[in-house]
């Protein structure tokens, strides 16, 4: 028997068809328990089942994909008292674990910051998480790196 190389794709929202939008939206209905079926959630977020069947077992959240893992974080930012500090408070008011922090000298009032996290005890949606990390004034850059199981 032939052993079936899945690969996966980090793919933004914004470019996904909606059919998997749709089927995401479902899935989050049922396991939220806000229906009671799966003939409930099509219906609710407007899809068909064969959709739905289709990509089900095909498109997660990039939170399940996360869970139990570590994930990479990438901070292009300007020097400035207590950056650092904000950030790592955030990421900590967030769940995460933070396991490496790497931080370069800072160059013509620029540095790099790259966190490796632990991802076990989130409790905010990553995708979340980063947008809040790029409302801080100081951040100019924020990049997922790499996820893995740690």
């Amino acid at each position: 028997m032939m052993e079936r190389n899945e690969k996966f794709y980090l793919v933004r929202d914004d470019f996904l068809p909606e059919g998997m939008k749709k089927t995401l939206q479902a899935k989050k209905l049922l396991e939220d328990r806000n229906v009671d079926s799966i003939h409930e959630a099509v219906k609710q977020v407007g899809v068909s089942r064969s959709v739905f069947y289709k990509y089900r077992d095909a498109v997660f959240p990039f939170q399940h994909m996360v869970k139990e893992q570590m994930i990479t974080l990438f901070f292009h930012l300007e020097d400035r008292p207590g950056a650092l500090s904000q950030l790592l408070s955030l990421v900590a008011d967030a769940g995460c674990n933070i396991l490496t922090i790497h931080q370069t000298i800072p160059i013509q009032g620029k540095a790099n910051v790259t966190l490796s996290l632990h991802t076990t005890g989130v409790t905010t949606e990553i995708d979340q998480l980063i947008y809040d990390l790029k409302q801080y004034e100081f951040v100019r850059q924020v990049e997922i790196l790499s996820s893995g199981v740690s």
